[in-house]
Protein backbone atom coordinates (compact mmCIF):
# COMPACT_ATOMS: atom_id res chain seq x y z
CA UNK A 1 0.00 0.00 0.00
CA UNK A 2 1.15 3.55 -0.90
CA UNK A 3 1.31 6.03 1.99
CA UNK A 4 2.22 9.91 1.46
CA UNK A 5 5.48 10.52 2.29
CA UNK A 6 6.18 13.93 1.48
CA UNK A 7 4.94 17.56 -0.06
CA UNK A 8 6.58 20.05 -2.48
CA UNK A 9 5.67 23.42 -2.43
CA UNK A 10 6.37 24.87 -5.97
CA UNK A 11 6.25 28.96 -5.03
CA UNK A 12 7.13 32.26 -7.06
CA UNK A 13 9.63 33.59 -4.27
CA UNK A 14 11.19 30.76 -2.23
CA UNK A 15 13.52 32.53 -0.30
CA UNK A 16 10.20 34.65 0.61
CA UNK A 17 8.16 31.19 1.57
CA UNK A 18 11.39 30.01 3.30
CA UNK A 19 11.08 32.96 5.62
CA UNK A 20 7.42 32.96 6.36
CA UNK A 21 7.20 29.32 7.04
CA UNK A 22 10.59 29.24 9.75
CA UNK A 23 8.62 32.21 11.50
CA UNK A 24 4.97 31.18 11.43
CA UNK A 25 6.34 26.92 12.23
CA UNK A 26 9.37 26.90 12.79
CA UNK A 27 10.11 24.64 9.93
CA UNK A 28 13.75 24.26 9.23
CA UNK A 29 14.88 24.16 5.03
CA UNK A 30 18.57 22.84 3.93
CA UNK A 31 19.23 23.55 0.14
CA UNK A 32 20.43 20.76 -1.77
CA UNK A 33 22.93 20.70 -4.74
CA UNK A 34 21.55 20.61 -8.11
CA UNK A 35 21.20 22.08 -11.17
CA UNK A 36 17.52 23.34 -10.01
CA UNK A 37 17.26 25.20 -6.52
CA UNK A 38 15.02 22.88 -4.04
CA UNK A 39 15.32 22.69 -0.22
CA UNK A 40 14.13 19.92 1.95
CA UNK A 41 11.69 21.26 4.36
CA UNK A 42 11.88 19.31 8.04
CA UNK A 43 8.11 20.33 9.91
CA UNK A 44 8.84 19.10 13.15
CA UNK A 45 10.52 16.30 15.69
CA UNK A 46 11.46 12.97 13.68
CA UNK A 47 9.88 10.62 15.94
CA UNK A 48 6.50 12.98 15.72
CA UNK A 49 3.89 11.55 12.75
CA UNK A 50 3.73 13.64 9.96
CA UNK A 51 5.52 14.11 7.02
CA UNK A 52 8.39 16.99 5.71
CA UNK A 53 8.64 18.35 2.30
CA UNK A 54 10.36 19.86 -0.06
CA UNK A 55 9.84 23.34 -1.90
CA UNK A 56 11.13 24.99 -5.22
CA UNK A 57 10.52 27.83 -7.67
CA UNK A 58 7.40 27.21 -9.55
CA UNK A 59 8.32 26.83 -12.97
CA UNK A 60 5.07 28.90 -14.43
CA UNK A 61 4.66 31.41 -11.58
CA UNK A 62 1.90 29.35 -10.23
CA UNK A 63 1.67 28.09 -6.38
CA UNK A 64 1.19 24.65 -5.93
CA UNK A 65 1.14 21.65 -3.12
CA UNK A 66 1.75 17.92 -4.52
CA UNK A 67 1.93 15.09 -2.40
CA UNK A 68 4.35 12.29 -3.38
CA UNK A 69 3.51 8.44 -2.33
CA UNK A 70 6.14 6.02 -1.85
CA UNK A 71 6.03 2.93 -4.23
CA UNK A 72 8.09 0.40 -4.47
CA UNK A 73 8.74 0.31 -8.34
CA UNK A 74 8.03 3.98 -10.41
CA UNK A 75 7.75 1.76 -13.55
CA UNK A 76 5.13 -0.41 -12.23
CA UNK A 77 2.82 2.29 -10.80
CA UNK A 78 3.77 4.14 -13.99
CA UNK A 79 1.67 0.87 -15.85
CA UNK A 80 -0.93 1.05 -12.79
CA UNK A 81 -1.85 5.06 -12.83
CA UNK A 82 -2.10 4.64 -16.79
CA UNK A 83 -4.03 1.40 -16.40
CA UNK A 84 -6.64 2.83 -14.15
CA UNK A 85 -7.40 6.49 -15.97
CA UNK A 86 -4.39 8.77 -14.99
CA UNK A 87 -1.94 10.28 -17.40
CA UNK A 88 1.87 10.77 -16.53
CA UNK A 89 3.44 14.37 -16.86
CA UNK A 90 6.69 13.93 -15.76
CA UNK A 91 8.15 11.00 -16.82
CA UNK A 92 10.36 8.45 -14.54
CA UNK A 93 13.10 11.16 -13.41
CA UNK A 94 16.42 9.79 -11.37
CA UNK A 95 17.46 11.97 -8.22
CA UNK A 96 21.20 10.63 -8.18
CA UNK A 97 21.83 8.12 -4.95
CA UNK A 98 18.62 8.52 -3.83
CA UNK A 99 15.71 7.32 -6.33
CA UNK A 100 13.56 7.88 -8.85
CA UNK A 101 9.86 10.07 -9.43
CA UNK A 102 7.90 10.62 -11.82
CA UNK A 103 4.30 13.22 -11.50
CA UNK A 104 1.03 12.01 -12.73
CA UNK A 105 -2.54 13.76 -12.78
CA UNK A 106 -5.01 10.94 -11.23
CA UNK A 107 -8.71 10.61 -13.53
CA UNK A 108 -9.84 13.64 -12.36
CA UNK A 109 -6.94 15.36 -12.89
CA UNK A 110 -5.14 15.81 -9.77
CA UNK A 111 -1.25 15.94 -9.61
CA UNK A 112 0.51 13.82 -7.18
CA UNK A 113 3.79 12.07 -7.29
CA UNK A 114 5.17 8.70 -7.06
CA UNK A 115 8.59 8.06 -5.56
CA UNK A 116 10.82 5.29 -5.27
CA UNK A 117 13.46 5.00 -2.90
CA UNK A 118 16.90 3.68 -4.44
CA UNK A 119 20.35 4.68 -3.68
CA UNK A 120 21.62 3.06 -6.74
CA UNK A 121 19.97 5.67 -9.06
CA UNK A 122 21.74 7.64 -11.38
Amino acid sequence: MGKVIRFEFQVPNPVEAIEFYSKSFGWTFEKMTGPVDYWFITTGESQRQGIDGGMMKSPDGATRTTNSIEVPSVDEYIKKVINNGGQIVVPKTAMPNMGYFAYCLDNQGLLFGVSEVNPEAK
